[in-house]
């Protein structure tokens, strides 16, 4: 594709190959904390990820403060939610009537929320992470390789006071970042040197103005940003919200660019972006990056809180709320892009996390209806003429994500699995070390940036081998 910016353009999300899921690092211990209400209960449905988290908000508001989270039963198709055990029956009734699994649990939402209170106040240190697991009805905490000495003492001490029912800790490989990429590479120079990202979602903006979604942390590095390495700014940042929480919304310097609402999986094949919904635990999640291609996993917690490294200040942490806990791995360059369902729901932005997709690890993201919210954006096509003339296929992201002859994670692949906040080493050509630091221009790509008719600014190819990650 040229370097140019060209009038009328059509943006896409380009997610890129394929690649084998990496091992999770979590895996959650079953609840043993409540009993199923079966007397005379009613059938519960049998739902798709979309429907349990739709009738997770309904029974939510219906409930009020006796509904105690809920989470998705993959294997039963079905949805569990929590009540406060002690809740009159007529609470267990309406519940199973709406089509939910009953089941009765001791910590209410209002405990659970002081109790992450707690630990924002005393145990806020870098590389720290807490949510909600409504699987255990208990608040999950990660401590990474970095905490070590007085700081994982203070951590564990906080944990021990909040009792073994109400908060579990444990250690976790590697270190919290920042990650930037997921969709179409985006790039930007800053008086530091060049920083790379990723485009999550096409939106539109308030004022009917075509623009996309990425990480905050990359609206905070910089404010313009262009679809190839080289090539002139094509969209300018609007809003950027990091630290507290982690999205930008930045518009299309042409306001005649055709934007489409999909997902480029690779293989001329797309899945197509319909809804924005809130993310349910337990439920199988995509995620595609430029880095990495298109890995899967399950949202294992929510409202996490993630304590970051600060990338300014040396003794500051950068603490980012209300976050969604995955299994899904990533890698430097993952950042911004997006996270959705296999039924073409807009979940996510990535922000960070640890490991990598060869061990696995955790990974957070932005909620997408939360920075919609703050935003004013509506997701969707912005143009008149979006999408048309796209003869791309509708691909069943669970038929790629796993297969492993995929070739976008390419482990020869020369983009950068390290830090997002440092230089990258100028004589290295696999762009090791920070995503957001300097791009060196000599890098080798792999498999080149992209000529020719492929509009996504990777190439031909998936674009995991463009130097320089955020």
């Amino acid at each position: 594709m040229s370097h140019k910016r060209i009038p009328k353009r059509k943006a896409v999300i380009a997610v890129g190959g394929v690649a084998a899921l990496g091992a999770a690092a979590i895996l959650l211990p079953n609840a043993n904390a409540s009993q199923d209400n079966s007397a005379g209960a009613a059938t519960p449905k049998t739902l798709k990820a979309t429907g349990a988290s739709d009738l997770s908000s309904q029974i939510a508001g219906l409930l009020g403060d006796a509904f105690a989270g809920s989470y998705y039963d993959s294997a039963t198709q079905q949805l569990v939610v929590n009540v406060i055990s002690g809740d009159n029956n007529n609470v267990v009734v309406q519940a199973e009537k709406a089509g939910a699994k009953v089941r009765e649990v001791q910590n209410s939402t209002a405990e659970l929320t002081a109790a992450a209170q707690v630990l924002k106040t005393k145990a806020t240190v870098p590389g720290t992470a807490w949510s909600v697991d409504p699987k255990t009805n208990k608040i999950q905490v990660l401590a990474d390789s970095t905490v070590t000495g007085t700081k994982w003492d203070t951590v564990l001490s906080t944990v021990k006071s909040l009792g073994t029912d109400m908060a579990t800790v444990k250690k976790t490989g590697g270190s919290f970042k920042t990650l930037v990429s997921g969709g179409d590479a985006i790039f930007a120079q800053t008086d530091q040197g060049g920083v790379r990202c990723s485009l999550g979602f096409n939106v539109t903006a308030s004022d009917g103005t075509p623009a996309f979604l990425t990480a905050g942390h990359c609206g905070v590095a910089a404010k313009q940003w262009s679809d190839s390495q080289d090539g002139a700014p094509i969209a300018t940042v609007d809003q950027a919200t990091f630290p507290v929480s982690d999205f930008s919304l930045v518009k299309y310097d042409d306001p005649a660019t055709q934007t489409t609402s999909d997902v480029n999986v690779g293989n001329g094949q797309t899945v197509q972006i319909t809804q924005a919904e809130d993310a349910t635990v337990g439920t199988q999640v995509f995620r595609m990056g430029s880095t990495t291609g298109l890995h899967d996993g399950t949202v294992t917690g929510l409202d996490a809180t993630v304590n970051f490294q600060s990338e300014t200040d040396p003794n500051g942490v950068d603490t980012v709320n209300g976050l969604i806990q995955t299994d899904v791995c990533a890698e430097a360059g993952d950042s911004g892009g997006s996270l959705f369902t296999q039924d073409g729901g807009a979940v996510g932005l990535t922000s960070g996390g640890s490991g990598d997709c060869t061990a696995g690890g955790e990974t957070f993201f932005q909620p997408v209806t939360a920075a919609l919210t703050a935003t004013g954006a509506t997701l969707g096509d912005a143009g008149a003429g979006a999408g048309a003339g796209d003869d791309t296929a509708t691909a069943d992201p669970s038929a790629t994500a796993a297969d492993p002859s995929a070739t976008a994670a390419d482990p020869s692949a020369t983009d950068g699995t390290g830090d997002e906040s440092g230089v990258v080493d100028p004589n290295a050509t696999d762009g090791t070390g920070d995503q957001s630091g300097a791009v060196d221009p000599s890098a080798t790509d792999g498999t080149g940036t992209g000529t020719g008719e492929d509009q996504s600014g990777n190439g031909a190819d998936d674009g995991s081998s463009l130097t320089s990650n955020h």
